[in-house]
């Protein structure tokens, strides 16, 4: 009962937000690197902090105990997130509240403890370069809710049948969110997109929650539940390396922007296929018992041919 409470409250919140974001013109615009064609309400990946709130209402002393550094965290960069949603912000400002919350993510997690020192720019690097890949691939209706659900319904299942590493609720409310969201953006016409605030939010929410179980378990596979998102913003920066572009600026050279963009293949059924290639290498990792080296070839090497197989065969149809 209390789970549908708590679905029904953000979903009356969300409806609220989309009053609010009507009225101040809160919009996302296409442009040349958009998917998209028609003017829609934007920041609707506000439900993600919101549904941390909730969370603190029902979970008061335990957030104060355990989870007020990795709140501040959340909470700081979904702030500076929506805000450049609404006015654009230098990027000096946007990695300074990045930084800080990254060291309020790896205190809560235990790395300063578990880790030597000579480790923690390295954290620093992967942490906030993940951050950023969250963002990239928020391009399409339905990607960031249904790759986070996989994600997230992945760390619920380890967590109860493998190794407690949280608590329950702490993995449930974002899969919650998830829902509320995904019912307004996976359609043909989205209601609202998630924005920056959505996908910071909850790529944060889900890079913390696996860093927490990396440092729990001491098993660095963990970080393979985000392989599909990895995979592709690794190798489309070696290509904006490799033609000598700017890979700070926007871009439509993402596989699923080809195949949304230039093929005009759903927005859902990419996002959909996406979800379900990591899903199927989830369940593989989850109960392999190869070592790390061995699971890293086994996804990477299979995972990344195809990836570029079809890049090349989409670069040669379109003559791009």
């Amino acid at each position: 009962m209390e789970y549908i409470i708590i679905v029904v409250t953000l979903f009356i919140i969300i409806l609220l937000y989309f009053k609010i974001a009507d009225k101040y013109n809160i919009i996302d615009k296409p442009n040349h690197r958009s998917a998209h064609t028609q003017i829609t309400l934007r920041g609707g990946g506000i439900i993600f902090p919101i549904s941390f709130i909730v969370f603190c209402l029902f979970n008061f002393n335990e957030v104060i105990q355990n989870y007020w550094s990795f709140g501040l965290g959340l909470l700081a960069i979904c702030i500076i997130s929506f805000i450049d949603d609404i006015k654009t912000l230098s990027n000096k400002i946007r990695l300074s509240v990045h930084l800080v919350s990254v060291i309020l993510l790896l205190y809560f997690t235990g790395a300063f403890t578990l880790m030597p020192f000579w480790v923690w720019p390295i954290l620093f690097v992967i942490i906030i370069g993940t951050l950023n890949a969250y963002n990239f691939m928020d391009g399409i209706n339905g990607m960031t809710g249904l790759y986070s659900i996989v994600t997230l319904t992945s760390l619920a299942y380890i967590n109860k049948e493998i190794i407690q590493f949280t608590d329950e609720n702490f993995i449930l409310y974002p899969i919650m969110a998830c829902i509320v969201f995904l019912f307004f953006n996976f359609r043909k016409k989205a209601k609202c997109f998630a924005g920056d605030v959505g996908s910071m939010g909850i790529g944060f929410w889900v890079i913390g929650l696996i860093t927490l179980l990396v440092m729990r378990t001491g098993d660095y596979k963990y970080i393979l539940l985000l392989a599909i998102y990895g995979i592709e913003v690794v190798l489309t920066i070696i290509e904006r390396i490799s033609l000598k572009e700017n890979i700070f600026e926007a871009h439509r050279r993402h596989l699923y922007q080809l195949f949304a963009n230039e093929k005009k293949v759903s927005h859902l059924l990419v996002s959909s296929v996406y979800a379900a290639c990591q899903l199927v290498i989830n369940i593989f990792l989850i109960n392999s018992q190869f070592p790390v080296w061995a699971i890293i070839l086994i996804i990477f090497i299979p995972t990344g041919g195809i990836y570029l197989g079809l890049k090349w065969s989409l670069k040669k149809e379109y003559n791009l």
